[in-house]
């Protein structure tokens, strides 16, 4: 290669290099999943551990990491393994024991079906460890939560007082069952709405995946579930004075609905639901490194593609959820 070509070459790569770092990068992943070697197996996937996530953090330049558990798979009803409530316990405690090998870098979320027995008790237990004390997460979907149905709001009001009373903020999954074809649309909006987070005065309640079960945007029930959501949420001339309490608590995460697996109209549909929730209200997250989850680095970029304004983007990226603030 000419030395004259070789040195606009090192020029060329250098600029690329600068101007990737000077990118805004996101202060913290809000949706970040371990599993242990035991959860993997009963999955069938592979294991990520703490380090595995902070090597990702790392290539992303993103400084905080909330790790979630999936302990709430051992209560997927009809999978239930033997001894679950063991299991679950053994889950949560081994994802505390990961986040703590990075107290600066890593909070942990701990989990479980909050329809089981033992829900309350494991909530109990989690308040008491220093390093789960500050959130659970809840899978709708994988506990089939049913938000129509009374029994269960009462259920899922428990769990709310008492989460409250420890101010233990909550991530939410709230896509209902696909695989059982749940009802998913304006009624369990409201349900959530009117019941769920009149409760949560103390906490914040991050709903993930923009109110889908992700990767992509292009599920047909959201759109009428967010509606309702976002009725509910905003004032306008046909609702001047929303009632909903507690609204200012209420967070949601864009967790891997920014892929490219996304028609033209889908992308457009996450930037216009950002828009109407507003910008201040949305927290980035990335998912477990699996599958056809982009990595945080790639799942950043992706952001970029789909129509916000670099302010816009530049927003999201410095958003924190309260309950990393203390």
């Amino acid at each position: 290669m000419p030395k004259q070509i070789f040195i606009v070459f090192l020029i060329l790569f250098a600029s690329s290099i600068t101007f990737a770092q000077t990118q805004p990068a996101p202060y913290a992943d809000h949706h970040q999943h371990l599993f242990s070697p035991s959860m993997a197996e009963f999955q069938k996937i592979a294991p990520i551990t703490a380090k595995d996530v902070i090597s990702l953090l790392d290539a992303a330049r993103i400084k905080k990491g909330v790790v979630l558990s999936t302990a709430y798979s051992y209560g997927r009803p009809g999978r239930e393994p033997q001894n679950e409530y063991e299991k679950v316990k053994e889950e949560n405690d081994w994802i505390a024991a990961q986040a703590a090998e990075y107290p600066k870098r890593m909070v942990a979320f701990c989990s479980f079906n909050p329809l089981k027995d033992y829900a309350l008790t494991e909530l109990e237990r989690c308040a008491k460890n220093p390093i789960t004390r500050r959130g659970i997460k809840m899978h709708f979907g994988n506990s089939d939560v049913q938000m129509e149905n009374p029994e269960q709001i009462e259920k899922l009001k428990a769990v709310f007082r008492v989460a409250n009373a420890h101010r233990m903020s909550m991530v939410i999954h709230m896509r209902a069952s696909i695989s059982k074809e749940r009802p998913y649309g304006p009624e369990q909006a409201r349900a959530f709405l009117e019941n769920l987070l009149p409760l949560a005065t103390n906490i914040t309640v991050q709903i993930a995946h923009l109110g889908s079960a992700g990767p992509g945007y292009d599920d047909p029930k959201i759109d009428a579930f967010m509606d309702a959501m976002i009725e509910g949420l905003n004032p306008s001339i046909q609702n001047p004075k929303p009632k909903i309490q507690n609204r200012e608590n209420l967070w949601f995460d864009i967790t891997t609905v920014a892929h490219p697996g996304n028609p033209p109209e889908r992308s457009a549909m996450v930037a216009k639901r950002i828009r109407q929730i507003g910008v201040n209200r949305i927290l980035y997250g990335t998912d477990a490194a699996l599958g056809d989850n982009l990595r945080p680095r790639e799942s950043w970029a992706e952001l970029s593609k789909i129509g916000l304004t670099k302010n816009e983007i530049k927003t999201i990226a410095k958003n924190k959820a309260p309950y990393l603030k203390w």
